[in-house]
């Protein structure tokens, strides 16, 4: 009597693989690749300041708080700083230093052994930050304009005051602590940086006429205004490749006084000057800014895109399902809820953020909130 099934060789395996995967519509829980990794779901958390990082280095707290989160296909962290030049706020890590590698390595060990993947952020604050935060000096800026209103410093509120405007001679080293940054966090274990040109800090000011009013090579034209971002972007793709690095964007934002009338012109072309870099992904922050932020980058950038902003499972499958995002990325929702993606899957209520913690403070509020039982 012969066999009951016939064996099915590994290319017709392969092949009905694929015939399933262009049939059955993409969802928050399909796999993918993203650059250099391989996801298991499509659900991202997206990085959110928490300021729980005493003198910039990542610590055993830190490294709890980002390991209950693994179960996301990719974590972004909060925003890091990759100069000293870029402090701002109070108690956020860095990543220029020996002290702060360390520290990461902690942190990314404690992920990858719950099998999760993580990109730290680089953020440089610019204008948005105090002499309190860089031992005196005054915080760099495209133009010496200052930011309006204050900022939280260890003796309370303080005006954000008028930024010195960088020299062009300089503008080339400050970029290159993009590379040195990516390759730290390399040495560190993580898995990749996200560039983050988003919500007003440095490469966002160079980006916004309002805020850079230079007549050189860094200001003026939309092509000038966006060699910063570009070049920060280049220098972390030099030193550890493209599939290792991601760009968050804001169309369209006004956060930090950030204005722009032609920002649909602005960010087409800078989604249009990523799109040939081959990222591992384009980060998107839709903060409904009057036009199709979604569509917009959609258009003009066909490598991996990553859609945030107000996100619930049915919107988001529904991005997902038509191909307008590759994956979504939760910001609140993470924070309080460290296992998102079974509570998603399953249709569970999320906890209530507690919005006293968000910022500052330790455990509680931070690594305390429940996860479902079982």
């Amino acid at each position: 009597m012969g066999q009951p099934f016939a064996p099915i060789s590994r290319c017709k395996r392969a092949a009905s693989a694929a015939l399933v995967t262009e049939i059955l519509p993409m969802s928050l829980f399909s796999p993918i690749r993203l650059g250099a990794l391989d996801l298991p779901n499509r659900i991202v958390m997206a990085p959110m300041t928490r300021n729980r990082t005493p003198g910039q280095v990542p610590n055993a707290l830190n490294a709890e708080y980002y390991a209950q989160r693994a179960s996301a296909g990719l974590i972004v962290t909060e925003g890091v700083t990759p100069d000293a030049s870029g402090r701002g706020y109070i108690d956020i890590p860095g990543l220029y230093n020996a002290a702060q590698v360390q520290g990461w390595r902690q942190v990314a060990e404690a992920v990858h052994a719950k099998g999760g993947h993580i990109f730290v952020q680089l953020m440089h604050t610019g204008r948005i930050s105090h002499p309190d935060f860089l031992d005196g000096a005054q915080p760099v800026a495209p133009s010496a304009i200052a930011a309006p209103g204050e900022i939280y410093t260890h003796a309370g509120m303080k005006p954000h005051g008028t930024p010195r405007a960088l020299e062009a001679a300089e503008i080339p080293a400050l970029i290159a602590t993009y590379g040195r940054a990516a390759t730290l966090a390399r040495e560190a274990g993580l898995d990749g940086v996200e560039v983050h040109g988003a919500n007003g800090y440095l490469p966002s000011q160079f980006l916004a006429p309002n805020v850079n009013q230079r007549q050189d090579e860094w200001g003026g034209s939309l092509e000038n205004r966006a060699r910063f971002l570009l070049g920060a972007v280049d220098s972390a793709v030099a030193a550890i490749g493209a599939d290792r690095v991601g760009v968050r964007l804001s169309p369209g934002g006004v956060f930090n006084d950030i204005q722009d009338p032609e920002a649909p012109a602005t960010f087409a072309y800078v989604a249009g000057e990523l799109a040939k870099r081959n990222l591992a992904y384009l980060h998107v922050f839709n903060t409904n800014p009057g036009f199709d932020v979604a569509a917009l980058m959609r258009a003009n950038y066909k490598g991996t895109l990553i859609l945030n902003g107000g996100y619930d499972r049915a919107r988001a499958e529904a991005d997902i399902a038509s191909g307008l995002a590759d994956l979504v990325a939760f910001g609140v929702p993470f924070l309080a809820n460290p296992d998102l993606p079974a509570r998603l899957a399953q249709g569970a209520a999320l906890n209530a953020p507690d919005q006293g913690t968000f910022y500052g403070g330790g455990a509680k509020g931070y690594t305390d909130y429940p996860v479902l039982a079982g």
